[in-house]
């Protein structure tokens, strides 16, 4: 059983270094990203600023990283489905990234008179 998991961490983390090799031949495009984060309906499980809701965790606005979007996105085995790269291209999981990274961060609670 360990000798298993420690050949699918293995797996992983060569596909996600190779995925990362393939995503990084060009920059990531917030506006890009957030036409994809729309188009191939991420938002309706994340919210639409990455905010996370009921079905989908919190992504933004610090995503994880990119090797561990990429990983997690072909590979899921939860709710969410995988993607595949006919469905959402690796330039489109870094157009993504980049609209996630993108998004400001919310003021502090502290800065807000009516939560003090």
């Amino acid at each position: 059983m360990k000798k298993q998991i420690a050949m699918m961490s293995l797996g992983v983390a060569l596909l996600s270094s190779t995925l990362l090799a393939n995503a990084q031949t060009t920059a990531g495009s917030a506006e890009k990203g957030k036409e994809a984060f729309f188009k191939n309906g991420c938002w309706g499980c994340h919210g639409f600023v990455g905010q996370g809701g009921v079905a989908g965790p919190k992504l933004a606005p610090e995503p994880k990283p990119i090797e561990y979007i990429q990983a997690f996105v072909r590979h899921t085995k939860g709710p969410m489905p995988p993607y595949s790269e006919k469905i959402l291209s690796n330039q489109e999981l870094v157009d993504i990234h980049a609209y996630l990274k993108s998004i400001p961060k919310g003021p502090d609670y502290k800065t807000i008179p009516l939560l003090n």
